[in-house]
């Protein structure tokens, strides 16, 4: 598999420069809603909200030790059948804080405006860059990454990202525009080389984009704007990518643009399938997993 990233539009960085400062601006509004100690994961829970770069209510979950000084702080995505069933300790830094932001119109930050079915989320506000959803999830890492930081001022060390198949798009979409962020892992990410994409059925999200493509060839011209593969070439903190050579959801060879395209110190781990069961799977996680724990130590 080889695909060089597509060309970038002229402002490409311009325009994330720009939405980078526009839904930053403080002051950001949150709260903590509940909390309570976890006994599966081990760990203080916190549900908070704060305020989308939609303008709407967000929800996200921050999990921490009960005891010590919190140094480090991880900002984690999801997929995008959204996150429904609370936190995880797939990251494996057990000593972070971590803050688990639901993306705006997905379960938890479900909105009255932005519909929560993949097929239609991935298409709204698609014929402009400006309202194209995918530009307020992105922000909203930028936020949660904030709030994180609001939350634990003894956080020293660059912040960390990790986020899998729809939050391993948006992680390389938000990367590049905030320096916080030192260190990543993006696994089966979505969203890499559209052009690609756009002519590979699959049975994920990017279907209902090929389809409305399809329909209307125009669209072309905002999806360049939201290509992770694109954004890629500007991420230079290290990252370990995780790519499937079979997977029916994410099309491989977007995955696989992803990872070559990124401009500085990447390390690639290549998985059997994936958004399928196999049967090495849990072994390949496993060992993955390890060199993980390396990563991010």
């Amino acid at each position: 598999m080889d695909a060089d990233p597509p060309p970038a539009p002229p402002d490409f960085d311009d325009f994330w420069r720009s939405t980078h400062a526009e839904l930053t601006k403080p002051p950001l509004r949150w709260q903590v809603e509940r909390e309570y100690d976890d006994a599966r994961l081990r760990r203080r829970v916190e549900e908070v909200t704060f305020e989308s770069a939609t303008g709407e209510r967000a929800f996200a979950w921050i999990t921490y030790p009960a005891g010590g000084v919190i140094r480090r702080g991880v900002v984690i995505g999801h997929g995008y059948q959204g996150r429904d069933d609370g936190p995880d300790e797939y990251v494996p830094i057990p000593s972070a804080a971590k803050i688990f932001p639901c993306a705006p119109g997905l379960p938890r930050s479900l909105s009255p405006t932005i519909p929560a079915a993949p097929a239609e989320h991935v298409l709204h506000g698609i014929r402009s860059r400006e309202t194209y959803v995918h530009r307020f999830c992105a922000a909203d890492v930028w936020r949660a990454g904030s709030v994180l930081l609001h939350r634990f001022p003894s956080i020293e060390a660059p912040l960390d990202y990790a986020g899998g198949s729809f939050g391993g798009g948006i992680g390389a979409l938000a990367l590049p525009w905030d320096d916080r962020f030192g260190r990543a892992h993006l696994y089966l990410p979505s969203f890499g080389h559209h052009p690609a994409r756009l002519r590979q059925p699959c049975t994920g999200s990017g279907e209902a984009v090929r389809q409305a493509v399809a329909h209307d060839p125009s669209l072309r011209s905002v999806l360049a704007y939201f290509d992770a593969a694109t954004a890629a070439t500007r991420i230079r903190i290290p990252v370990y990518v995780s790519v499937a050579r079979r997977d029916p959801a994410v099309p491989p060879l977007g995955q696989l643009a992803v990872f070559q395209a990124l401009a500085g110190p990447k390390h690639l781990y290549v998985l059997t399938a994936g958004h399928m069961r196999y049967d090495t799977e849990a072994r390949e996680l496993a060992d993955r997993d390890r060199e993980l724990a390396d990563f991010f130590t």
